[in-house]
């Protein structure tokens, strides 16, 4: 059983206890617990700094200014020499801090290294092995023994191909490596995460260990100002309008795939909060949700337009939702991109969840897990680490991080 699959069924054998147990943990995050980043050389984000630290009163000792190169990605030594090493020096004093906040300016991902020489010649072999057996599999009955047995064999240098890359992959949001930054850790593929709420892990991290991360950060100023602003209103009388769920089928209560198990989730989120009175939309239809379909959209979570957003919400002041998709984080600033993060934030939502590349279905949010948290009242960063398996890898999350939109919900 391959290292996906194995673990997407660990977590639908735990759902149960999961729901069961998804009581309020909140530690009580606070305005001196947060340092904030930006780039000293992006005068927007200097503004967005100081006009947060304003709104939510963040000590003024609590801003780092960093000198980095005003990019939505860097290399592995740019990270280390402009963002780690400054941080790591800026908190070794600081005991009490447990939240980090990048700001429109800061790089969004990391590239990674070229692969090593031997390991990149087998990574070749594989993707020509695979080249060919498509190219065969289109010249032949794909239903006859011959279909049948080169339909395997491609299935298994796919599944090769995966885990080769996923075990070497040191390609990682800027975020998600800031999470790990007081330690030293291996680069290639992911960690587990110490806040995950979820199944137990193999964890070899404490929480002491990790720091939170959030991100204010889009398209433009304009739209990061309104983030805030969004979220401070918001919080005062609480998020209302409609809880959308796009799950691809009807309820399987014995799913055979991963995929499967996801869509689960997607119902087992919707039914949590349904029986919290909250007003649900559940659709169950192969088709996702369609232009217009949408009003008041309060809260979303479905899948998968892959970066092909459909304008289908009118989002409310304060939304929050994710699209389960490959890379619909991987930019904030592309114009011509139509990846959802990007795509939401554009149309008014006030926080979301995206990854900058290729991030496995394993690695997501689990939606029962972060919808729970966010309608028991906890804020949105401790919701997400609370419902994120994996560290070291691609995963963002943009907004606010005190965001409370339940805290006054009646």
């Amino acid at each position: 059983m391959s290292r996906l699959k194995k673990g997407v069924l660990q977590l639908f054998i735990v759902l149960p206890v999961l729901l069961a147990s998804c009581n309020c943990t909140c530690f009580a995050l606070t305005p001196d617990q947060i340092i904030l980043l930006a780039n000293k050389g992006n005068p927007d984000s200097l503004a967005l700094a100081h006009y947060y630290q304003q709104k939510r009163k963040i000590p003024p000792k609590n801003l780092l200014l960093l000198d980095v190169p005003d990019k939505e990605s860097c290399d592995r030594r740019d990270y280390e020499q402009y963002i780690a090493g400054p941080v790591r020096a800026f908190l070794a004093d600081k005991k009490k801090i447990r939240c980090l906040v990048s700001f429109y300016g800061i790089p969004l991902k990391i590239k990674g290294p070229m692969l090593a020489v031997h390991k990149s010649s087998l990574y070749e072999q594989l993707k020509t092995r695979k080249d060919k057996l498509n190219n065969l599999l289109r010249n032949i009955h794909k239903d006859n023994n011959k279909g049948q047995s080169l339909k395997h064999q491609l299935q298994n240098i796919k599944s090769r191909l995966n885990s080769f890359i996923k075990n070497n992959d040191q390609r990682a949001s800027v975020d998600s490596e800031l999470a790990l930054v007081l330690r030293y850790y291996p680069l290639a593929g992911w960690l587990a995460n110490p806040w995950f709420t979820g199944p137990p892990l193999d964890i070899s991290i404490g929480r002491d260990n990790v720091l939170l991360v959030s991100r204010l950060d889009g398209p433009s100023p304009k739209i990061v100002r309104r983030i805030i602003d969004d979220a401070v209103q918001t919080e005062k009388k609480g998020l209302a309008g409609i809880f959308y769920f796009d799950a691809r089928r009807p309820l399987d209560k014995e799913p055979k795939s991963a995929y499967g198990l996801y869509d689960r989730y997607i119902h087992s989120a919707a039914e949590l909060l349904m029986e919290k009175r909250f007003n649900v939309v559940l659709d169950e239809r192969r088709q996702l949700f369609q232009p217009g379909e949408c009003p008041d959209a309060a809260l979303y979570c479905g899948w998968y337009s892959l970066a092909n957003y459909i304008d289908a919400f009118a989002w409310q002041p304060g939304s929050i939702g994710y699209h389960i998709a490959s890379a619909e984080c991987n930019t904030l600033k592309k114009k011509e991109s139509r990846v959802w993060a990007k795509m939401m934030l554009e149309k008014g939502i006030c926080a979301t969840i995206g990854p900058v590349g290729e991030p496995y279905l394993r690695s997501f949010p689990l939606p029962q897990l972060f919808f729970s948290y966010l309608s028991q009242g906890e804020n949105l960063v401790e919701s997400y680490f609370f419902s994120l398996p994996v560290l070291s890898w691609k995963m963002v999350l943009i907004g606010d991080p005190l965001y409370r939109p339940f805290i006054n919900t009646p």
